[in-house]
């Protein structure tokens, strides 16, 4: 009885304190969330303790016993007792009071317990009846506000999570792979947001209600589709799609500049599982599947070599940590086994300038060598590329830009050069009409004629010739730079032309300013010194022209400081002058070349860095150019048909003649089957029965997965085991402490319950057994009585 005693008084202690510590925080903080203080019942606030606390018992009897009890009460924050129990991972408590009818906030349950992972309690929820249909797992809160339940809760501070936040959004948010899958067999997915320049009704409102808020909601979607959670799991084609997806958001982050380092991470991450799925291959096979797409619906070449799709979209959207395990193609056996390469024949294609000196004393002589035909076979090849590609891709190019601009410039020094042919052309033909003497100095001739007897100093500028030879110049130029192409297929040379790449680049970007600063001040100084020609020591700054030369020349340091002085006594021109050149050399000297100094360096830096990725990407770019469908000998021969040409042509021929024929064939069975149906009756059960065989086909084509699919399934399964295997390792042992102290608790308070409860029976047993004790003690008294009395 004392034990008895004493507990109770411990136990009725401890309550008070921790009551007592709740109404302290109720008293405090509540007025900095609420207008008005939250006034809880003790039966109120003793039932939000146990579910907190995970006092299974009291919540069990307080949900069953009391009459007067709303399990609905929130605490000060605005949270209910289903929110207090997922919070704190108390499953028990969680399906008492899921059982209990008209509970609010069960989504906002459902999302406590999607961000923390507890995925016992979130298969627990998705059991409730709110969730029969299926239909509040594709609606976000947002959308249920038109809803008259309580499902989620609606204040005017906002709740936990934001309102366009979905469980299947919050669940790929988190890498909850066991909860995306649940949800997705519940029927849950993520919908991909409209185009930016989406004009439909419901984009434009919400741009116009809130564009922020619109701007949010989108990436919110985006990171829940670049999950490689979803991905994994959603997806028939996880590489196929995570590679459209990166491309988009690539995209998207230089659109949305508001989000644009965000929408760049996204992009990272989708290129970050493709590469994680291929780290996860183990043989040929495999590697084949992933760099090839479905091998078992793979168009192949018409030299039976796969296509490479995914590995050249890979490429194109710049995944550099793909590793390709391909060997170094060489021209000779390139030669023998892949005769079509586009890249060979490029490669065994003169380096040199294609063009000779096609007119040769042509002004004299009037006549004409002609080049060789490897030029029109050069152009005749990049026609064909333009056709095949396309001339979007054809442009995403910069090779191919080279060549064109190398190959116009070509072109057009031959015209010049041809244009100044068919003048002399002309002239020597009057001359062989009108001029009988051999000799040409005693005859008067037309300007137009003499002009071709005049030496080259006495030209004019623009003489087709002289515009000939300074095109070809630059031509040639152009032609040897082409060299630079196979320079990444060496591990010294390939960082160093990536280098120089991103190096142009970067010169590209400083011209904006660099140009803007230097016509300031050419324009300036021209119109400070434009009147006083002849009255300088130099022409310098009087003209444009001069003002260009002075200033271009004066960053390298070969422009003298007296070009801004006069011979007149004018010293506030000359002054001005003074300060706007000085100005103008510590602009562009000190700092701008200074940042592009630092500029190039910083990207060097960048490169060198990360230099086997990018040499390796490079050098992947260059082998996969020599895979690819092209002409079959190098220029001028590619001119000449070849036999492939005429075997194609056959080709093309006899299919169309076959879809010729089959076109035919199909509208005789269509006339003969449309003269069989006579009833309406038999022409809807034909088609009833063709729909049937279509479904029947399907089903057995769904029902046998393909190779592709198989491959992809095994890869899917580790990467997703890989995954869950690296976040238990990192997961910090803090979380586990406080699940096993929570457990502790619960586990405190049950055997509490049992404790009282034996307690109490034990209580009432030796009431009995004294009551029984004192009654027969009563009659033994009264036997002694009786017997003294006799």
């Amino acid at each position: 009885m004392i034990f008895f005693g004493t507990f109770k008084n411990m136990q009725r202690r401890h309550t008070t304190l921790r009551e007592k510590g709740r109404r302290q925080a109720i008293r405090g903080p509540a007025y900095m969330f609420n207008a008005k203080g939250t006034s809880l019942t003790p039966e109120e606030e003793r039932f939000l303790d146990s579910a907190e606390y995970g006092n299974i018992p009291v919540v069990r009897k307080m949900l069953e016993e009391s009459k007067t009890l709303n399990f609905n009460c929130v605490d000060y924050m605005g949270q209910n007792a289903l929110q207090l129990a997922v919070g704190n991972e108390h499953l028990e408590v969680t399906e008492l009071l899921l059982k209990k009818e008209n509970l609010a906030r069960v989504g906002d349950a459902l999302l406590l317990a999607i961000s923390k992972g507890y995925v016992r309690i979130v298969e627990a929820i998705l059991n409730h009846p709110a969730f029969a249909q299926g239909q509040r797992l594709t609606l976000s809160p947002l959308e249920q506000e038109l809803r008259d339940d309580d499902f989620y809760a609606y204040d005017e501070d906002g709740t936990r999570f934001s309102h366009d936040i979905t469980p299947i959004i919050l669940a790929a948010h988190c890498q909850e792979y066991e909860i995306v899958h649940i949800l997705l067999l519940k029927g849950a997915r993520i919908e991909r947001p409209h185009d930016y320049f989406c004009k439909c009704n419901e984009c434009t409102e919400k741009q116009r209600k809130d564009s922020f808020s619109h701007s949010r909601s989108r990436m919110n979607a985006y990171k829940g589709l670049a999950s490689a959670a979803y991905l994994s799991l959603s997806s028939e084609d996880p590489v196929l799609t995570a590679l459209e997806l990166s491309n988009e958001l690539a995209r998207l982050a230089n659109i949305e500049t508001e989000f644009k380092n965000d929408y760049r991470k996204l992009s990272m991450q989708c290129k970050d599982f493709v590469v994680g799925v291929l780290d996860l291959c183990r043989d040929t096979e495999e590697v084949e599947a992933i760099l090839n797409g479905d091998v078992n619906f793979q168009v192949w070449s018409d030299h039976h070599r796969p296509s490479l799709s995914r590995i050249k979209l890979a490429i194109k959207y710049e995944v550099k940590k793909v590793n390709l395990s391909l060997r170094t193609p060489f021209c000779l056996p390139l030669a023998i086994t892949m005769p079509s390469s586009r890249e060979l024949t490029s490669t065994l294609e003169p380096w040199f300038p294609p063009w000779p000196h096609v007119v040769t004393n042509a002004k004299r002589t009037g006549k004409l060598t002609w080049p060789s035909p490897s030029p029109a076979g050069m152009i005749w090849s990049e026609c064909k590329e333009i056709w095949e590609e396309g001339p979007r891709e054809y442009v995403l190019h910069l090779w191919n830009l080279l060549d064109f601009g190398m190959l116009s410039i070509f072109v057009a020094s031959f015209t010049a050069r041809f244009m100044a042919f068919l003048k002399a052309s002309e002239a020597q033909l009057y001359v062989d009409q009108h001029v009988r003497d051999d000799t040409l100095h005693n005859v008067s001739l037309p300007p137009e004629v003499a002009y071709f007897t005049y030496a080259r100093d006495k030209w004019w500028p623009s003489d087709p010739q002289i515009i000939s030879e300074g095109l070809y110049a630059i031509a040639v130029v152009l032609s040897f730079s082409r060299i630079a192409y196979i320079l990444p297929a060496n591990e010294s040379f390939g960082p160093l032309q990536i280098s120089l790449g991103r190096t142009v680049k970067d010169i590209f970007k400083f011209m904006v300013i660099f140009i803007m600063v230097f016509v300031a001040f050419m324009i300036g100084m021209f119109n400070l010194y434009s009147y006083y020609r002849g009255a300088k020591y130099n022409p310098a700054f009087t003209t444009v022209e001069e003002s260009f030369k002075t200033l271009f020349w004066s960053i390298f340091g070969l422009s003298e400081v007296i070009s801004v002085v006069l011979k007149y006594d004018h010293k506030f021109i000359e002054n001005i002058g003074y300060v706007l050149y000085g100005v103008y050399n510590v602009t562009m000297v000190v700092v701008l070349l200074n940042m592009l100094i630092a500029m190039i360096n910083n990207s060097y830096q960048e490169i060198e860095e990360d230099a086997d990725v990018e040499w390796k990407f490079a050098r992947a770019k260059l082998w996969l150019s020599y895979f690819d469908e092209g002409r079959t000998l190098p220029a001028p021969f590619n001119l000449v048909p070849s036999p492939k040409s005429f075997y194609y042509l056959i080709m093309r021929i006899k299919m169309c003649l076959i879809k010729l024929c089959k076109s035919k064939a199909k509208s005789c069975e269509n006339d003969l089957e449309m003269g069989m149906l006579n009833s309406k009756f038999r022409k809807t059960r034909y088609q009833a029965g063709v729909r049937n065989s279509e479904n029947l086909t399907a089903n057995n084509t769904f029902s046998k997965p393909t190779r592709y699919q198989k491959i992809m399934k095994r890869l899917i399964k580790r990467y997703v085991l890989k995954a869950q295997v690296d976040r238990e390792n990192d997961e910090v042992n803090e979380g586990e402490l406080k699940e096993i102290k929570q457990d502790i608790s619960s586990l405190r308070y049950e055997l509490l319950e049992e404790k009282s409860q034996a307690t109490g029976e034990l209580a009432d047993l030796i009431q009995q057994l004294s009551e029984k004790f004192g009654k027969n003690l009563n009659k033994d008294h009264l036997r002694v009585n009786k017997g003294k009395d006799i």
